[in-house]
């Protein structure tokens, strides 16, 4: 029989601040917790312009969905958390550098985030149900 859910663990990215993984598959499905502008190094938020915390927001994103066996094109659903609305212009442009067509569901709110200006969580599917970097829980 196999597990509901498995816990995916990327020693390259940051570890989570708190009892969570990074994320967790459930059948072709992976889940991330949400992932922002940390330096996988120090797990602290990085000291950088709000175009800068973006990419380093993707980078980690995409190191975690690579432990998975996948990449940005398999995301279905993305929400971002911004800071700031007023930022929205400038997050869309970065979107369209970063994330691939054709472009997952999207939700985008404000929150009160602390130390950074951007966190996102991540739907992503896996049609081939690859098992790279899978820990059973």
């Amino acid at each position: 029989m196999t597990e509901l859910k498995q816990t995916i663990t990327a020693p390259d990215a940051p570890s989570g601040r708190g009892p969570f993984p990074q994320a967790v598959r459930a059948g072709a499905f992976i889940f991330l917790s949400g992932q922002g502008p940390l330096d996988p190094a120090t797990n602290a938020p990085i000291s950088g312009s709000f175009a800068e915390q973006v990419q380093q927001t993707f980078l980690n994103i995409s190191v975690i969905l690579a432990a998975a066996g996948l990449g940005l094109e398999h995301i279905v659903k993305l929400t971002i958390y911004l800071s700031d609305l007023a930022r929205i212009p400038e997050f869309n442009e970065l979107y369209t550098v970063y994330m691939p067509q054709p472009w997952p569901a999207r939700t985008l709110v404000q929150a009160g985030l602390r130390q950074i200006d951007v966190e996102m969580d991540v739907i992503a599917v896996d049609s081939g149900q690859t098992q790279s970097g899978v820990q059973k829980q």
